[in-house]
């Protein structure tokens, strides 16, 4: 379903129960993940030299007898028949699984150094039939916490199929239950009664799911001397995000854009310096979306990680830029493509912006 950004969402942050619904110009689509990975499949198929391989997992990798090069995957089928594949590259896209961590211990070269925000977060879905009386001045929303008094936190968004995907979420010990019930009392111990008002009489269509993730982790593969050859770890292989600020699968697709890139450019085999100029490249691609991350997940006390010598600062100047982006429907549109990754966080140190934040910042 197409939402027209900053209209048909009611965005509620603490002192801006809605913030302003302004239209900024462009659209984006709000679906289920079963739709988007179909969509993907389906697409992918498209070409005839690619293969899909159903109920088919990678168990490990087999690498050269000078162990400098990756050589081979074993694969195992869902009945647990083994075969060996010959491979020019392996592109690791296991997410949380370890694959390349494995083998660089296997063969004994050093890890890459983590960078990890432990933030202990949970939270549950559930789908719901949308009302014919469902509010008519927008479509779906999201309200954040305040988090100086609690971490609980919802987003509601169209699906298809004329259905609303409901989500809360929390931290420690305030994480949504995984009963209906709990579901509801917890939607009435939001900070707003928007998405309680909405779903309290609203038709289920399926049973709450719960989730858990315990940390943020960047590893710093751009930082390692060596590395094998074709082998090239990504998406949440080398950066696992915290899923309520919604990146991991932005920041996958810009990498795919990269990856298509790096490959593409320069003379003789490209696979011979592929990892270290697409790691140098993915890092600096990684930044936006972890700090614009970082720091509000820092925000809440019980955090862990090493926080920033001037995180203080940095949380007033989001206030303040906030505020300015309620004002200003210019700023307010260059947040929101940050927000996006439609521009990278450098935009938001323009030195009139600043400037004008600081000014406020100084009356707060």
């Amino acid at each position: 379903m197409p939402l027209r950004v900053a209209t048909d969402l009611r965005l509620e942050v603490p002192g801006f129960d809605p913030f302003p619904q302004r239209d900024l110009g462009w659209h984006v689509y709000s679906m289920s993940r079963p739709l988007i990975e179909l969509v993907v499949r389906q697409q992918v198929q498209r070409y005839a030299n690619v293969t899909l391989r159903e109920r088919c997992r990678v168990r490990n990798l087999i690498v050269s007898p000078d162990r400098e090069t990756v050589a081979g995957v074993r694969c195992e089928d869902g009945d647990g028949r083994s075969e060996t594949l010959p491979v020019d590259l392996v592109v690791d896209a296991s997410g949380r699984g370890s694959l390349t961590q494995d083998l660089l211990v296997s063969i004994g070269y050093p890890s890459p150094e983590e960078t990890v925000i432990g933030v202990d977060f949970g939270y549950a879905r559930a789908i719901f039939a949308i009302p014919d009386d469902a509010p008519a001045d927008w479509k779906g929303a999201m309200t954040l916490p305040n988090a100086s008094e609690n971490s609980r936190g919802a987003l509601m968004l169209p699906i298809e199929r004329q259905r609303w995907m409901v989500g809360f979420a929390g931290r420690y010990g305030e994480k949504p239950p995984g009963d209906f019930e709990g579901f509801l009392a917890f939607a009435q111990q939001m900070r707003t009664s928007t998405v309680y008002n909405a779903i309290r009489r609203a038709q289920p269509l399926s049973n709450v799911a719960r989730y858990g993730f315990a940390a943020s982790i960047w590893r710093h593969f751009e930082k390692l001397e060596t590395f094998p050859r074709g082998l090239l770890p990504f998406g949440d292989a080398i950066c696992r995000f915290n899923p309520v600020w919604g990146q991991g699968m932005s920041v996958a697709a810009q990498e795919a854009v990269l990856l298509r890139r790096v490959l593409g450019s320069g003379d003789g085999n490209p696979l011979t310096t592929l990892a270290r100029s697409f790691f140098a490249e993915a890092s600096e691609l990684i930044e936006t979306p972890w700090v614009s991350a970082a720091i509000p997940d820092f925000a809440f006390p019980r955090t862990e990680g090493e926080r920033p010598a001037d995180l203080d600062r940095m949380l007033n100047f989001g206030n303040a830029l906030t505020r300015l982006a309620a004002d200003d429907p210019a700023v307010h549109k260059l947040t929101v493509e940050v927000r996006h990754l439609l521009k990278p966080r450098s935009a938001l140190r323009d030195p009139d912006l600043v400037g004008r934040v600081e000014d406020i910042m100084a009356e707060m």
